[in-house]
């Protein structure tokens, strides 16, 4: 603890409501930040440390953020973006043998710490080295990583990911733009046959980008073979290439650094080597082959080699929201407002009840969502650091898992990211409304991320068909209503069975006193108990939505009202699933510790988190037996009392989430 943090405690405790909670026989952990920070860190601690530092170093940028014109900030952005490159921090991801660092697990970490500073800045890396770059590794094949990837770990060649379409948006598969296989020439042919087939909101399209990797509906001897993925080449010295149309997406919301653009493609020929042939190549007198037979299944595996850019983004989330919490609860132990306790001496507000139940339940769920982050970024380096996924059921169902998951979590995340920011910002005051203080850069910045790499709306229904097939080698073939039909023609019984209900129920009573009272006797602060309580919801809505599906069909409804009348259900049954899946990963991390301050204060969040999540579900609960009127009013006092708990802890918690002194700014409200 610093000088700085012991003088502040010192007069909390003079000021008497931070004294603590009067619990009998509790004893007021201290939290060791450089212990908690390690925690949080992980295996990826130096990567985090060497961001951290470029970060600082490039502190200047958050000023010229506000101070550039359009044009000369996103010129300055580009500059960060290559400065960082020059480092190795954002070429962790790729093959050593093209001067990579051969670990993906490393560059999750290092782009996840990135969005501690400027999000324009997070966002052109992203885009140059996630998804751009990260197209070229996963789709493509040892010639086009030989061509491409060297250049562009350096920045020296600048790219940008044109799948988005004007009037397609989510819906890859129905994407407009063709290639066209043209056997006498030996050339693909990428067209876009009208406006709603334009490429939309183009990361580095407008001014950087000398090639695209663009997604297009692929067209051999006049027979369609889906949509596959094209290097095709946009500017030569800067100039755009004749064929190539391209527009800037105007001013935006936030992220202006970020030069989005709209593409058109009149005729362009490129050669038939720039087709990314991981999984699907054409021969030069015009056959199609692959070695995924199934057209579905190729399609859903091409895209799923893309799904560290969601875990990317959730990540991304989740540390946006450590630095308006980190902003919010140190200007909340400077900041005092009326004579409550100790007149003539205002209190802090932080000593505050409402402020802390407004700002401690939100950094509780900060650090549930970072250790759920941490272990899909672990399957996914898992994953990803095999073979290819051209075959093996079991390999295909880790695959389908992780991607359920990584959209799942990166839902939460960023929702989380946008509730955060707002919440902290009016905890400042009107000190949150003024620039300096960060917090319209960060809300400004961030509201994309809930559309981008997928709505998150769209993606809770990929988690709904997860688990409503199984992740079953179906899982490909089917659109939202084919798992309509697919759930109908399972018995309501089978359903149960592949939802664990009836598993769930045995082993609640196997752990937790009371029988069929089991959410009556078990003490509220018992994780088995807080868990049992999220996982009965997520299987009763998944039930519930089975049930409804199959009332639908055997009603004789048409298969997409019975899907847009249960939709709803569907979303809250996938939203359970992830909230489980969080505060599971949360129990797993407090429970591995070993017995001292640091595992104390790590479950004193651990029990905020899980008893505010049932809190804020408590209708539900109520509705369906079981939370009683005076078991919810219990857990709303335990809540109360965790805060009081967690308020002398409050500083060091947001001090161990590791964000530099220089990414806070806010310097006239924090002090120097």
């Amino acid at each position: 603890m610093t000088t700085e943090q012991a003088a502040e405690e010192t007069t909390e405790q003079t000021d008497g409501q931070a004294a603590g909670p009067s619990t009998r026989g509790y004893v007021q952990p201290e939290v060791d930040v450089a212990a908690m920070t390690a925690l949080l860190d992980g295996r990826y601690a130096d990567v985090r440390a060497l961001v951290r530092t470029n970060l600082v170093e490039q502190a200047g940028i958050l000023l010229e953020a506000e101070t550039l014109d359009t044009a000369a900030f996103r010129e300055r952005v580009k500059q960060v973006v290559v400065e960082m490159a020059a480092t190795g921090q954002t070429g962790m991801g790729f093959p050593e043998q093209y001067g990579g660092g051969g670990d993906i697990g490393a560059s999750i970490a290092a782009f996840e710490t990135l969005a501690l500073g400027d999000l324009s800045v997070l966002v052109k890396v992203g885009v140059q080295f996630g998804l751009f770059g990260g197209a070229i590794l996963q789709l493509g094949t040892e010639r086009h990583h030989e061509a491409y990837l060297a250049r562009l770990i350096t920045g020296e060649l600048m790219g940008c990911f044109a799948m988005t379409e004007t009037g397609h948006g989510s819906n890859v598969q129905a994407l407009g733009t063709t290639a066209t296989y043209d056997v006498d020439t030996g050339e693909f042919v990428i067209t876009t046959p009208d406006d709603a087939s334009r490429k939309d909101y183009i990361g580095n399209a407008a001014a950087h980008a000398d090639v695209a990797v663009v997604f297009a509906q692929l067209e051999v001897g006049g027979e369609s073979q889906g949509v596959h993925a094209f290097v095709v080449p946009l500017r030569e010295g800067g100039d755009v290439l004749p064929g190539v149309r391209i527009e800037d997406c105007g001013p935006k919301i936030g992220l202006n650094g970020v030069d989005n653009g709209r593409i058109w493609f009149d005729g362009v020929r490129i050669p038939r080597a720039n087709l990314l042939d991981q999984f699907a190549s054409v021969s030069e007198d015009g056959v199609y082959s692959s070695p995924i037979e199934n057209p579905n299944r190729r399609f859903f595996t091409m895209l799923g080699t893309l799904v560290q850019g969601r875990v990317c983004v959730g990540g991304a989330g989740i540390n946006a929201s450590k630095v308006a919490l980190t902003i919010a609860v140190r200007y909340a132990v400077r900041r005092r407002q009326f004579e409550a306790s100790n007149p003539p001496v205002e209190d802090l507000i932080l000593d505050y009840g409402m402020h802390q139940r407004r700002l401690f339940p939100l950094l509780a769920r900060t650090y549930a969502l970072h250790f759920a982050q941490e272990s899909v970024a672990q399957q996914l380096h898992d994953v990803f650091s095999g073979p290819p996924p051209t075959g093996g059921e079991e390999g295909e169902q880790n695959r389908r898992r992780l991607e359920s998951e990584a959209a799942g979590l990166k839902a939460l995340g960023t929702w989380h990211a946008t509730r955060t920011i707002q919440e902290c910002r009016e905890a400042c005051g009107g000190a949150g409304y003024l620039s300096a203080n960060r917090f319209d850069a960060l809300r400004a910045d961030t509201d994309v991320f809930t559309t981008f790499e997928g709505d998150n709306h769209v993606l809770l229904q990929l988690v709904a068909k997860g688990l409503l097939t199984d992740y079953s080698s179906e899982f490909e073939d089917m659109d939202q209503f084919g798992m309509v039909r697919f759930v109908a023609g399972l018995a309501v019984e089978t359903m149960l069975e592949r939802t664990s209900a009836r598993k769930l129920f045995s082993a609640i009573r196997d752990v937790l006193p009371g029988g069929d009272e089991w959410d009556q006797e078990a003490g509220l602060l018992d994780p088995a108990y807080q868990q049992a309580m999220l996982r009965f919801r997520e299987e009763h809505m998944l039930g519930g939505v089975a049930r409804r599906l199959k009332r639908g069909i055997d009603d004789g409804m048409n298969p997409g009202e019975v899907f847009s009348r249960v939709q709803d259900h569907v979303i809250a049954a996938a939203r359970a699933h992830i909230e489980r899946l969080v505060l599971d990963a949360f129990v797993a991390k407090a429970a591995a510790l070993p017995a001292g301050d640091t595992k104390v204060a790590l479950n004193l969040l651990c029990d905020l988190h899980a008893l505010t999540t049932i809190e804020a579900d408590r209708a539900w609960f109520m509705e369906h037996g079981r939370l009683t009127a005076a078991r919810s009013k219990a857990i709303s006092r335990e809540v109360n009392d965790l805060c009081r708990k967690i308020r002398p802890l409050a500083v060091d918690l947001v001090d161990a989430l590791g964000v530099p002194r220089e990414m806070l700014r806010s310097e006239e409200i924090l002090g120097s």
